[in-house]
């Protein structure tokens, strides 16, 4: 028997005193903007190190140019992708997967020794929100004066602030996607284009879109995208170990924290060395609070340590409250060289291994690789016919693909039975970088016995001896 539905009368009033406590529970939590502090030190400095050098790169890659074309390019259309002298093509997909086999293993190694590098130093959200950051202190001041500017009334002056600031971040967003869409156009042509107002629908779309990707990420969402968007900081966790170098509060020293004046003895008052300045929060990108421990949200930039290592100076205490360390290291009492050499554990050195193997097997391949491919394709309109004097004919197709920037002249040859010859040109003229499709008759003499036979064909660029391949395929003999 089920129990009656209440009616709204017989719910008891929250003004009643015999009413239950209502416990409201938001399934939303605003967010609540954060206001980093500027910071200064030896990780703020290797940070910035990596901004200008991920930024030169990605920049400058697109403008440099190879045997008069642009060196990177990846030509969808066309489908050939061009890395400095490689010329690649979808058939060469392997090397794509050694790559991302190898970024994956890279992370996992870099990661299992050091923790969250990639995202405290090189990840694309970690850099814009870097280079954005420094866009807004440079127009609106530093921590304390861009939370007087946000609580000030709208004026023409802040106005004026806000407008530039964003201004200047969209110019970047903008340069951000022309030169994304430049790895896939040729930079130049895009920049005339542009110019000219003569964009193609899809070029448009990229651009405005990574732009708008960059604009709202490194402008808005900065943490947000670490905190919730981003899977890593989720499954870090599975790769970290007691012995990985993560960015520590070293509690035994720095409890019981209070704040004193530089020239108290924190002793005689049983304090630890932490003054309780909240500096390390302030300076946190992701506004977590180092000192309540490892949090997922931590990407590990070190700007609590360098804002720390400042403090602990201005009171003449020794640095380190704040640092990069191990948990083992922290429970023990390590000291460096005991760290480094528990890095060189059976994890490390298997990830180590793994990643060497398969770059040394990537760049085998990639010297050894013959830059010519062939596609046979038998004609299926006329599978086997009679020609003049008895002789068999089969036609094949060849799809010659040179993936050299120099005109070959390729000779081919064909082999597998008695008697067979090629009864079409034997040789072809492959213009660099280009698929050249080519009819091929191939005979053999009268007599020969029905059924299928196995034939290569072999072809060999003229100038190039190095540059020779074969192909497999079937002659068919009628009964």
């Amino acid at each position: 028997m089920t129990s009656p539905i209440p009616t709204p009368s017989a719910v008891p009033s929250a003004a009643s005193p015999d009413a239950p406590d209502v416990v409201t529970i938001s399934l939303y939590e605003s967010r609540k903007k954060l206001y980093p502090k500027a910071v200064h030190g030896f990780f703020a400095h290797w940070r910035w190190a990596l901004v200008w050098l991920t930024q030169i790169v990605y920049y400058g890659l697109p403008w440099l140019n190879w045997n008069g074309r642009q060196a990177v390019l990846f030509d969808l259309l066309s489908r050939r992708f061009y890395l400095g002298g490689l010329v690649l093509y979808p058939q060469d997909f392997i090397y794509l997967t050694g790559l991302l086999v190898m970024s994956a293993l890279s992370l996992f190694l870099f990661t299992a020794v050091a923790g969250r590098l990639w995202c405290g130093y090189a990840c694309p959200q970690t850099v814009y929100t870097e280079i954005f950051m420094w866009i807004e202190k440079l127009v609106e001041g530093d921590r304390a004066a861009r939370m007087r500017l946000d609580a000030a009334p709208m004026s023409a002056a802040k106005l004026g602030r806000k407008v530039g600031k964003h201004a200047l971040w969209l110019l970047v967003a903008l340069w951000t996607g022309f030169t994304f869409v430049g790895y896939f156009t040729p930079i130049r042509t895009l920049g005339v284009e542009v110019v000219a107002g003569a964009l193609g629908p899809w070029q448009t779309f990229w651009i405005f879109f990574y732009s708008f990707a960059t604009y709202g990420f490194a402008g808005f969402m900065r943490e947000q995208v670490c905190k919730y968007m981003c899977p890593y900081a989720r499954f870090q966790s599975a790769m970290f170990d007691k012995d990985t170098l993560i960015v520590t509060y070293d509690a035994a020293r720095g409890e019981p924290r209070g704040s004193r004046g530089k020239k108290v003895d924190p002793a005689s008052r049983g304090l630890g060395a932490c003054v309780d300045c909240t500096l390390c929060v302030q300076v946190c990108p992701t506004g977590i609070d180092i000192r309540k421990g490892l949090q997922y949200e931590c990407i590990g930039c070190g700007a609590c340590a360098d804002v720390c290592d400042e403090v602990m100076d201005k009171f003449g205490y020794e640095r380190g409250l704040v640092k990069y360390s191990t948990q083992n290291a922290m429970n023990q009492g390590w000291n460096r060289a005991q760290i480094v050499r528990r890095a060189l554990r059976p994890r490390v050195l298997i990830y180590s291994f793994v990643l060497g193997a398969i770059a040394v097997a990537v760049g085998v391949s990639l010297f050894l690789r013959v830059p010519m491919k062939v596609d046979v394709i038998r004609d299926r309109g006329a599978l086997a016919r009679m020609v003049e004097f008895g002789r068999i004919e089969n036609v094949y197709r060849l799809q010659v693909m040179n993936a050299t920037e120099e005109r070959q002249m390729v000779g081919i040859q064909v082999e597998g039975l008695p008697g067979i010859a090629l009864a079409s040109d034997a040789r072809v003229e492959v213009l660099p970088a280009e698929v050249r499709s080519v009819a091929v008759r191939v005979q053999v003499p009268p007599g020969a016995s029905p059924g299928s036979h196995p034939i290569t064909f072999r072809l060999q660029a003229e100038g190039d001896k190095a540059i020779r391949v074969e192909e497999k395929t079937t002659f068919l003999v009628p009964r």
